[in-house]
């Protein structure tokens, strides 16, 4: 054995690869490169419902609800207190009819268009983005304009979402985040957004990067938007790719889109950091997805680990991977251990 403690090497060179520099906080601070999780890089996506005083328990994620336009009020005006900065709002219509176009997705009578210049009031320094897709308000529950024969009318489509956006854009809110996946939907909203002098004011973030994924179940739950036939396969990524996914974010930049999206998140952490190297100048959103947060909470409810220390762990890998925000259902609960200081940074 020699001085350092290793049989196989006997070179005082050897000393070189021992790393002694992580035994203080903030060495250990210094190593971990920019992984801190405030607020600010968070995001709360909120379901909508078309009634006013609902408050209804999702069953597959429990803890988190459908709000109607009076209970999310009280929700939100809680979580700001605690330092919430940015939602994601999802509409939900239960008793407004669904069709082959999604009437209801920009009507008047939209959660989503109803909420939306009530928060600006009430809440005046909270980012409002809003989710822009088919899929919840269409009879046939995808997420574009379908032929007779089940396939897409991709012109009709994207002009359509293009619609919805302005609308939502309209209505007040900062952000606009298509989530179809649909080909050319970047560049019709900015036309239309354009057209109507709104470009400015609204930033376009785009799901850019999303993944055909089993983890979704429980989203589609909470939004009953699940596909009435088939599946969609078609035009959400597939897992294995990696190319695609590269193509989806070159695309969607060219088109004009101000910031980017992977979806989900902890089964694409490669995914996430290689779109962050190829996109430095674009804002990178991460989604925790609602099969993550279910694995999650059931895991940790079950004593499998220590639910703060599961997340700060898993939120640090999304930051380390190139997240500059993350969008998780688990926001209120962290918002509430940032506040209470029970909410470590790794160290």
């Amino acid at each position: 054995m020699n001085s350092f403690g290793n049989g196989d090497i006997d070179h005082p060179d050897a000393a070189r690869v021992i790393h002694s520099g992580y035994f203080h906080p903030l060495l250990r601070k210094w190593n971990s490169g920019n992984t801190e999780i405030t607020p600010s890089h968070l995001m709360y996506p909120v379901f909508v419902v078309d009634n006013d005083d609902a408050l209804e328990e999702i069953a597959s994620m429990p803890g988190v609800y459908r709000y109607g336009l009076n209970k999310l009020k009280e929700e939100l005006k809680r979580l700001v207190a605690l330092g919430l900065k940015s939602i994601l709002v999802f509409g939900v219509i239960e008793k407004l009819p669904k069709d082959a176009t999604g009437t209801n997705a920009d009507s008047p009578d939209n959660p989503v268009v109803k909420a939306i210049p009530l928060l600006r009031q009430h809440f005046p320094d909270l980012i409002i983005a809003c989710d822009v897709c088919l899929c919840a308000y269409t009879e046939h529950g995808h997420c574009g304009i379908l032929n007779k024969d089940g396939s897409f009318i991709n012109e009709a489509s994207i002009y359509r979402l293009g619609q919805i956006a302005l609308s939502y854009a309209k209505a007040g809110c900062h952000v606009v985040a298509p989530s179809d996946m649909m080909d050319g939907r970047v560049g019709a909203i900015k036309q239309l957004l354009t057209q109507a002098g709104l470009v400015s004011r609204v930033c376009v973030l785009s799901y850019a990067v999303k993944f055909s994924s089993t983890f979704y179940g429980p989203f589609r739950d909470a939004a009953k938007s699940a596909p009435a036939h088939g599946d969609r396969k078609a035009y959400q990524l597939p897992p294995g790719s990696s190319g695609l996914a590269t193509r989806a974010a070159l695309r969607d930049v060219a088109e004009g889109c101000d910031m980017l999206m992977v979806k989900p998140g902890l089964a694409y952490l490669d995914i996430v950091h290689k779109t962050k190297l190829a996109h430095p100048a674009h804002p990178l959103f991460v989604y925790q997805v609602s099969g993550e947060y279910a694995m999650i909470y059931h895991a940790a409810k079950a004593g499998s680990f220590d639910l703060r220390v599961a997340l700060q762990e898993t939120l640090t890998s999304f930051r380390r991977a190139g997240a500059d925000c993350i969008v998780s259902y688990f926001t209120p609960q962290i918002l509430q251990w940032i506040s209470s200081g029970e909410w470590q940074q790794y160290k």
